[in-house]
């Protein structure tokens, strides 16, 4: 299907599935609710296919989002704009006053999701945290060929022959999203100049080898092959990739090339305009709060000060006695004890490493929580050809279906960026007790309809990821000088929050901040310039962490507090099952839990 024919399909197919929505509201009641929340989940899904398969909905009547790309153009923010309008439009014509107070919570998130969603049109944009169309880590170059290789799932023929649509569809995609961004560049919006060089480097790896050894052909003749499908895969993806993707990327990496003389100086949003106002709306939208970027730094000073004191009580008790917290980190870091070898046998013992760590917590995890999901959970290398500008490490949730494992991606271009007592820290984080044990939680669901059981607000859960590596010291996770891994982590994430504000409020350079961080932090220079580069690119997310773990810290000690006996850690994590909502939600929800177990309730 040609281009103009897949966007006008899938555009008028998502529209029209849309015209329901308005006919559910003020029916009343919870399964009213659930069945318009169930009514906008699925029309959300025919506009973003790659989410279909993510979540392993790309089967029976929505088989056919197997074979499509999102759409990586104007087209998906005019899309998503009419249906989320139309959505929240529906989410309040509901009578509050009908629903029970599960229903009542449920849409009040629901009407925060969508009115976050439109926030950006404000300023004519698909994100305020993510607003540059192309850059370091983010664009169809640098999201479709991990998507084919790790949420596209092969397992009969059918699966290969859409591995292949997609992979037809990918030159539409780098097409349509260079067009955008040529579109943005008019208005100002464009990467930093650094950002556009990391961006063509990872361009040109992508487009370096020849047709039939490309990762992209690879990951289909290797999974294929690996469940004797038989088929011409290779000579067919390679065809496709020579014929079709590469010249594609030609014309992305030409285009490119020619913007990157026009993009202003300077790293932060300050260089655009409305840079503050976006930056305001990007830093309320990651934290949920309305903190202003002089009250996020400042706050970070503070916490910077309180960590770099503990720091020095663990590193004086280890042994590391002589000079400054930070010098003493980094005779910490570089200690040959610490410290895999920079090849390919190491990277695989630290991989193996850290997945025997998510094994071993999985095995502690009993006395603090109950109905304890069991989701598989893959540690991966981040692929070679993005791994100069991807983050150091994230998280791919698993689908709803099981049809894969959810995956835990560790950046290992530099193997030195990793001294082995940072490592337990960061698994507790991205894996168990943190993203993967919270998202179990939120997509077993409960009494949690579907469309917000797949919600993300970074506030919540990056701040109860830092909140899980805390947890896992009371869990007997750390063993000697680990437990000064999750407090150089703490102190990493406050850094965070006067760097952010600092690059864009401030207006520092990516050098300053970087100096900042490794002075700070004392993580190698490597590590924490990619740091920043991802703060310059995605501004106000890197705030949610410290603020959120802020958050979870005050309504712990506010619940041990009123609860004293009746507290008990299964207790409080049960909120997790209630799904991601808000910091301000989930500060009034602890407290009514508070009050219902005062009261004698469960």
């Amino acid at each position: 299907m040609e281009r103009r024919q897949f966007l006008v399909a899938s555009g008028a197919v998502a529209i029209s599935a849309g015209l329901p929505i308005t006919a559910w509201a003020g029916a009343g009641g919870d399964a009213s609710l659930t069945a318009l929340m169930d009514t906008i989940f699925t029309n959300n899904l025919l506009i973003n296919p790659e989410s279909a398969s993510s979540l392993g909905l790309d089967k029976g009547v929505r088989a056919a989002l197997k074979s499509r790309l999102d759409d990586y153009g104007e087209g998906q923010r005019v899309i998503s704009r009419a249906l989320s309008k139309k959505a929240l439009a529906g989410l309040r014509e509901v009578t509050a006053a009908e629903l029970s107070a599960t229903g009542r919570r449920n849409l009040a998130n629901a009407i925060y999701m969508f009115e976050q969603r439109l926030v950006p049109e404000r300023f004519g944009l698909q994100s305020v945290q993510r607003p540059y169309p192309i850059f370091q880590q983010g664009g169809a170059y640098f999201s479709v060929p991990n998507f084919l290789d790790s949420q596209h799932s092969i397992n009969t023929v059918g699966d290969c022959e859409a591995y292949l649509s997609r992979l037809a569809a990918f030159r539409f995609a780098l097409d349509d999203n260079g067009e955008y961004q040529r579109a943005q560049a008019a208005r100002g919006f464009l990467a930093p100049g650094w950002s556009l060089d990391l961006t063509l480097g990872q361009m040109q790896k992508l487009r370096s080898p020849a047709a039939e050894d490309s990762g992209m052909v690879r990951s289909l003749v290797r999974r294929a092959g690996a469940l004797g499908i038989d088929g011409e895969w290779q000579a067919r993806a390679a065809k496709i990739v020579s014929a079709e993707v590469y010249p594609a990327l030609d014309r992305q990496i030409a285009l490119i090339q020619r913007l990157r003389g026009s993009t202003r100086p300077g790293d932060g949003l300050w260089r655009m305009k409305q840079g503050g106002e976006i930056y305001a709306a990007a830093l309320a939208q990651a934290t949920t709060t309305s903190m202003t970027p002089e009250e996020v730094h400042k706050v970070g000073l503070q916490q910077v000060a309180e960590l770099q004191a503990r720091l020095d009580v663990i590193l004086n008790a280890a042994g590391y006695t002589k000079g400054l917290v930070g010098e003493r980190l980094i005779a910490l870091n570089t200690s040959p004890d610490q410290l895999y070898p920079a090849t390919d046998a190491g990277r695989a013992e630290l991989i193996a490493g850290l997945n025997a760590g998510v094994a071993a917590m999985r095995g502690k995890l009993a006395p603090a929580f109950s109905d304890i999901p069991n989701q598989p959970l893959d540690v991966r290398r981040v692929p070679a050809d993005i791994q100069d500008g991807a983050s150091n490490g994230y998280y791919y949730r698993a689908p709803l279906d099981g049809s894969r494992s959810a995956i835990y991606w560790i950046n290992l271009k530099e193997v030195g960026d990793w001294p082995k007592y940072q490592l337990p820290s960061l698994t507790y984080h991205e894996g168990v007790p943190g993203h993967h044990l919270q998202g179990g939680y939120a997509q077993l669901g409960g009494e949690v309809p579907m469309l917000l059981r797949n919600n993300f607000i970074s506030s919540y859960g990056e701040g109860w990821a830092l909140y899980s590596e805390q947890l896992s010291d009371e869990l007997g996770g750390y063993s000697g000088i680990e437990k000064a891994g999750y407090l150089q982590s703490f102190l990493f994430r406050a850094a965070r929050l006067v760097v952010d504000t600092g690059i864009h409020s401030k207006r520092w350079s990516r050098a300053k901040a970087t100096d900042y961080l490794v002075a700070t932090t004392d993580f190698t220079r490597p590590r924490s310039q990619r740091e920043v580069e991802r703060y310059c690119t995605q501004p106000g997310q890197a705030c949610s962490y410290k603020i959120g773990h802020n958050m979870w810290l005050k309504l712990r000690e506010r619940a041990q507090t009123k609860l004293g006996a009746k507290f008990s850690l299964p207790w409080f994590h049960d909120v997790l099952k209630e799904g991601v909502m808000p910091l301000a939600m989930l500060e009034k929800r602890m407290d009514e839990r508070i009050a219902e177990r005062l009261g004698g309730g469960a």
